[in-house]
């Protein structure tokens, strides 16, 4: 129950009230093509989702890792942080800002450096390589409020191709 004296709840934006479904897709990339369709043609877009269904991950081996590597990766990301506090730094020290940034960004190289081969010596050669990982969705579906759910697909009639087809396969 809805108190007198708060503001009414807002909807969610990621939610339809009866949403229906208007069309599936296997990339992205069309599906957003028929949702553009739609808005070109004046529909409610934000009556509109697309949702990305079975979900997959993605892992892409980008190299081998060895121990210079790690080492290399470490001390770089210690450069950075290093650097980072000694410009924090410098804003409330009156010593020199050269001196102060150069002594952070060592010791933070150090502290990166050691950092980064601890934690490759306790994984005991288990994952000697690195990688960069993705979720990604292999279908697209557009789903529309049920009350303009008839017009979208008016619309989507006149686009070739974006609606499947029902005699198909």
């Amino acid at each position: 129950m809805q108190n007198p004296g708060l503001p009414p709840r807002t909807a969610s934006p990621l939610k339809l009230e009866f949403p229906q479904s208007l069309a599936v897709y296997d990339d992205y990339a069309a599906a957003q093509k028929s949702v553009d369709f739609l808005a070109d043609h004046k529909f409610p877009v934000e009556q509109c989702m697309i949702v990305g269904t079975d979900l997959k991950r993605i892992e892409r081996i980008t190299g081998r890792l060895t121990t210079g590597r790690v080492a290399l990766g470490g001390a770089l990301s210690g450069v950075w942080f290093g650097l980072f506090i000694g410009l924090i730094f410098t804003l409330f020290t009156e010593e020199g800002a050269l001196g102060v940034i150069l002594s952070t960004v060592v010791f933070g190289a150090l502290f990166g450096l050691i950092w980064a081969m601890v934690g490759y010596a306790m994984t005991r050669g288990q994952r000697d390589f690195s990688s960069v990982t993705s979720v990604v969705a292999t279908r697209y579906e557009i789903l529309v409020e049920h009350k303009v759910a008839a017009q979208a697909r008016e619309l989507l009639a006149q686009l070739p191709g974006a609606l499947p087809d029902p005699f198909a396969g």
